[in-house]
């Protein structure tokens, strides 16, 4: 696959998650990229993806995203994945449906769908 291709994209996005490298992160999405995880307030541009991520990310030592499923439409990609959080003592696992638009081969828009009381009771133990 070239590096253009929007599955190819979000796979290799998915997997550079579990360092928390953010500047390696950031550099999938475009300068106006919109991240919004769907129960929350929608996070428009690099500095404020940055800042959703240290926001859920800390005390966090690395987030791992397991894709079970991943199909495309066009530069659309959705995916099916469990979220695990890996914290000092355990880890904790979320569910989450997330949509990626792709464009000029970055990251454009990320919605994820998921249950925000069950990270909230995840997260706390």
């Amino acid at each position: 696959m070239s590096t253009s291709d929007p599955i190819d994209l979000v796979t290799r996005f998915c997997a550079a998650w579990p360092a928390l490298d953010l500047d390696a992160i950031l550099e999938f999405f475009t300068d106006d990229a919109v991240y919004h995880n769907i129960p929350m307030e929608a996070a428009t541009g690099k500095a404020a993806i940055r800042s959703t991520i240290e926001g859920f990310a800390g005390g966090v030592e690395s987030v791992e995203f397991r894709v079970l499923h991943i199909a495309a439409a066009g530069d659309v990609v959705l995916t099916e994945r469990i979220d695990v959080f890996h914290l000092a003592e355990r880890s904790a696992e979320l569910p989450v449906m997330g949509t990626f638009e792709v464009r000029d081969g970055k990251i454009a828009a990320w919605r994820d769908y998921f249950d925000l009381n069950q990270v909230m009771a995840a997260m706390a133990g």
